[in-house]
């Protein structure tokens, strides 16, 4: 199979292509990826110097002409779309950059890929289109969207357009909606390996609120294969959620990164919550379990072991994304809050 996956650089987007190139030596996989602050190169490096099955090209997802070239003479069999502006906080700073890359570049795929008859497009969504929840209750496919955030309202204008693009066009769309991801090549801006680098630093680590906002996790690992399972064997104009069975409130999530670096509780600090911050998200996978085939296989506890382990024996990976944009994120961070 050839695959054109965008996004590739970027955390999910990397280990979703090494599951793929390891797993399948008859795929080959251009990766278009336009290198946002989020996107490394150097994730891939090792591919790009000695894979031949692998070809990086730099280049935006709304730039009608480049992804039309990429898809030109049946060179492609399918489209993955990680590529994203994935972070509320930056969205709640600026909405606008969300709406040009995560709506308008989507849609831009889809027509693309529609015009050079692309026979399966799978766009990869997130479990906050669907808004919060109560104590009690999971999300399932049927669950309305009710967004509260640019990020997520932005993913979900996504994933209408997706839907819209196969009842009106029979285009081979299929969306995927997952829980909060972690693993190796996370962008620190995110909660794990942000609360891992501060802890290293022995600085004050900033909770939202009162910590208790609920999550579920998934290794990324587990993540990837559902991608993949849904590449395979997804209906046309599904959405498939994915799921860790791994629900944490925020405040346990760091607690437990700090009882593991044997770290001191004292360094938690209380900030003001995040606007439209949703208190709980949890997914029902039932629907990927029958269809698909899918269990995410690795528990919360291993898999956060193993994502620290992974930053400890990647101290030069982890030093080069605290330069440049990662530091301006983190002094602007901490002046907001402090």
């Amino acid at each position: 199979m050839k695959l054109l996956v965008t996004g590739g650089c970027g955390f999910i987007g990397t280990n979703f292509i090494r599951l793929m190139l390891g797993s399948h030596p008859d795929w080959s996989i251009v990766n278009l990826d336009k290198l946002t602050y989020a996107g490394n190169r150097l994730n891939l490096a090792d591919l790009e110097r000695d894979e031949p099955r692998y070809r990086f090209v730099r280049g935006d997802i709304c730039d009608r002409d480049l992804v039309m070239d990429l898809l030109a003479g049946n060179s492609v069999d399918a489209v993955v779309n990680f590529a994203a502006e994935s972070h509320v906080d930056r969205s709640i700073s600026d909405p606008a950059p969300f709406v040009t890359t995560n709506v308008q570049g989507a849609q831009n795929l889809f027509e693309c890929a529609r015009q050079r008859r692309v026979g399966r497009f799978v766009h990869i969504s997130t479990d906050e289109v669907y808004g919060t929840l109560g104590p009690q209750g999971q999300f399932t496919e049927s669950t309305p969207l009710a967004p509260n955030s640019p990020y997520s309202a932005s993913k979900a204008g996504a994933d209408l357009m997706a839907r819209a693009y196969f009842e009106t066009y029979g285009f081979p769309a299929l969306i995927t909606r997952c829980s909060n991801n972690y693993g190796p090549y996370q962008f620190p801006e995110k909660l794990i390996p942000l609360m891992y680098l501060t802890a290293m630093a022995d600085k004050p680590l900033p909770v939202y609120g009162d910590g208790q906002n609920v999550r579920d996790w998934i290794y990324v690992d587990d993540h990837c294969r559902g991608v993949e399972l849904t590449l395979l064997k997804g209906r046309d104009g599904c959405a498939y959620n994915f799921g860790g069975n791994a629900e944490e409130t925020n405040l346990n999530v760091v607690k437990t990164l700090l009882s593991i670096l044997g770290k001191p509780e004292s360094l938690i600090t209380f900030v003001g919550d995040r606007p439209g911050h949703d208190r709980r998200y949890a997914m029902d996978y039932s629907l990927a379990a029958a269809e698909l085939g899918f269990a995410p296989t690795l528990d919360f506890a291993t898999g956060l072991r193993r994502t620290i382990d992974w930053y400890q024996a990647n101290g030069e990976w982890l030093a080069q994304v605290q330069s440049g944009e990662y530091r301006r994120f983190m002094d602007s961070w901490y002046e907001a809050r402090h």
